[in-house]
């Protein structure tokens, strides 16, 4: 008896693909792990503290933290349009100065890549300009228009800052020369809504702007204003539609330093996108959406574990997010991203397109606006990656760094410090450097009575002159003063009358001495007290004549005995004493100034 057996071999001789897939499969190549080199290395140029070692205050929440390039100073704007200048050295972060840069909300702010400027823009139509090494205020442009978005788009040791606008009525882009208030050009026609974002790159000498229909468009600050040649032809190749298709508007926009890339964060999809620059395609995305928290969520896939409470919790803090001030931010070596989530702030490889470590997971605050110090080495030019990388303790000595990661959250009057510093109290890390608000009736009372003022700072275009005022002495014409300072009444108003070895006098708005009257509409009396002209640095009411006070004034610089019981005293200055004695002495053309100098503005503190 025959038996009939299927033997492999002719298995193996079918045509049939079933039949070829039988037997030993051949050896696969294993999945190629990507990896990025030397990323130990810039992972040790991060923070190493993974909780915050420091904060401090502002009176209202803060919206900003800026690190200026190379000058090293870190920079916070809160709401309420405060501006506070920080020095940052290897041991800390030391307070410089404090401006009341608006009246109203800080909408946008920039520093040039050189680190030297600083600006502002703010919802009553003015823009400040700064100085960042001598952290005074230069100059201030008043719009006829709110301005939405601000950036410095001039390169690296540029003779002429350019400062770009964009309006927050239409779709116009204006340039200015940072200081002078006449446009040097306008773009009308690249956008047809409100820029409200604007970030150069220093690469390609480019301007990237988007508005509020999610439109991008790539421009340079010169020339024709075209996109440079360097970059996509077509923008129908790019994936610069990509806020279109999504029907989100971009709120961040960040060019990373090596100029490759362009980050942004986006809302109401609440993604954050890296595109490549110079094709305008995109490199990666990713997903911060609530959707995807709450799935990530009940799938047990989130970050870190949570617990339904604190998941709960927050979620509803992700879900009051609308107009915050959320941003991404580059490192220094444009390799990785840093940004604020619910399970803190995320720092992302973007080569292996893996997180890398987080900051602040455990703290109960959610990061919105990031700026990252990372210490610039003394001999930042001699020194390669792969010599930082080498166990040289002389060289890790000479090359010490101090990186910092600063962060503001949301619904805090406070920024935030993650440093290398591992030893933390709790107790003592968040710094009362500000007076609390006073809630009870008494404290709302003296409120209103500090409203009147009792110190000023004078930003002239020669610097900041402090001026003590004396409200229980001269009540009207402190209150005159104040009044006018707080509405911009002195605003780009001029020294008209300046004799040395007695007095400089400012005040008059139309510049000749004829001018300016009181908050009332009319002349006020006089307020004569134990206040004499018995030293120099006396501020008082310049007149025509008993009773007849507008709103000029004089600050004298000598004694000046005679004008006793002619002039009302109000107040004395107090710093900036040098300021007042290079007005005194700058060239003259009877008794005025040959070149105007200028009250920028008054700060009432």
């Amino acid at each position: 008896m025959e038996r009939s057996v299927d033997l492999p071999i002719k298995r193996a001789a079918s045509s049939s693909s079933e039949d070829e897939d039988f037997g030993p499969a051949l050896p696969t190549k294993p999945k190629k792990i990507r990896k990025l080199r030397h990323e130990k290395l810039y992972v040790s140029n991060l923070p190493a503290s993974q909780r915050y070692s420091k904060s401090l205050m502002h009176r209202e929440a803060v919206a900003f933290v800026t690190v200026t390039p190379t000058t090293d100073f870190l920079i916070t704007s809160s709401i309420d349009g405060t501006v506070k200048f920080w020095k940052k050295s290897a041991a800390g972060l030391e307070f410089v100065k404090e401006f009341k840069a608006h009246n109203g909300t800080i909408k946008c702010v920039t520093a040039s890549l050189d680190g030297r400027s600083f600006a502002t823009c703010g919802v009553d139509k003015t823009i400040k300009i700064f100085d960042v090494v001598t952290f005074d205020l230069l100059s201030m442009l008043s719009l006829e228009y709110e301005p939405a978005s601000i950036c410095w788009v001039h390169r690296r040791g540029a003779s002429l800052p350019l400062l770009a606008v964009g309006s927050n009525s239409d779709g116009s882009i204006v340039l200015f020369d940072g200081e002078n208030e006449t446009p040097i050009h306008t773009l009308k026609s690249l956008h047809r809504r409100p820029v409200t974002l604007l970030a150069f790159n220093d690469t390609y000498d480019c301007v990237v702007s988007a508005d509020t229909s999610g439109m991008i468009e790539y421009w340079r600050p010169h020339g024709t204003y075209e996109k440079p040649l360097e970059v996509f032809q077509l923008k129908s190749a790019t994936s610069l539609f990509e806020f279109k298709k999504a029907k989100s508007v971009p709120t961040s926009l960040i060019i990373s330093p090596d100029g490759k890339y362009f980050a942004t964060f986006s809302f109401p999809d609440r993604k954050i996108r890296v595109f490549d620059f110079a094709t305008g395609k995109l490199y990666r995305t990713y997903d911060e959406s609530i959707e995807t928290l709450n799935s990530m969520q009940q799938a047990g896939t989130a970050l870190s574990a949570l617990s339904d409470i604190d998941f709960g919790r927050r979620l509803a803090i992700e879900q009051a997010l609308a107009n915050e001030k959320v941003n991404v931010i580059f490192d220094e070596s444009s390799n990785f991203i840093l940004y604020g989530s619910m399970y803190g702030i995320k720092v992302l490889n973007i080569y292996t397109n893996r997180i890398v470590k987080t900051f602040g997971g455990d703290e109960s605050l959610r990061a919105l606006n990031l700026a990252l110090y990372q210490g610039a080495p003394q001999q930042k030019d001699v020194v390669t990656i792969t010599m930082a990388a080498s166990a040289n303790p002389l060289l890790q000595e000479a090359e010490y760094k101090d990186p910092t990661l600063v962060a503001t959250a949301f619904g805090k009057q406070r920024f935030y410090l993650f440093t290398n510093e591992t030893d933390i109290t709790k107790s003592t890390r968040d710094i009362q450097n500000e007076k609390p608000l006073m809630l009870n009736k008494q404290a709302a009372a003296e409120t209103k009575t500090a409203e009147t003022g009792s110190t000023a700072i004078m930003h002239t275009s020669m610097g900041d002159v402090h001026l003590r005022l004396y409200p229980s002495l001269a009540p009207k014409a402190v209150e005159n003063f104040v009044t006018h300072s707080k509405k911009g009444y002195y605003n780009n108003t001029i020294f008209h009358r300046v004799i040395r070895k007695f007095m400089i006098q400012c005040g008059d708005p139309l510049g000749d001495g004829t001018g300016g009257e009181s908050i009332w509409g009319k002349e006020f009396e006089d307020e004569f007290s134990s206040l004499k002209h018995d030293r120099p640095y006396t501020v008082s009411m310049a007149n025509a004549g008993p009773g007849t006070n507008g709103s000029q004034f004089f600050i004298t610089t000598e004694k000046t005995p005679w004008l006793d019981n002619k002039h009302t005293i109000f107040g004395r200055a107090t710093q900036g004493l040098d300021v007042v004695h290079k007005i005194e002495n700058a060239k003259v053309f009877k008794e005025k100034p040959e070149e105007d100098i200028k009250i920028i503005n008054i700060s009432i503190l």
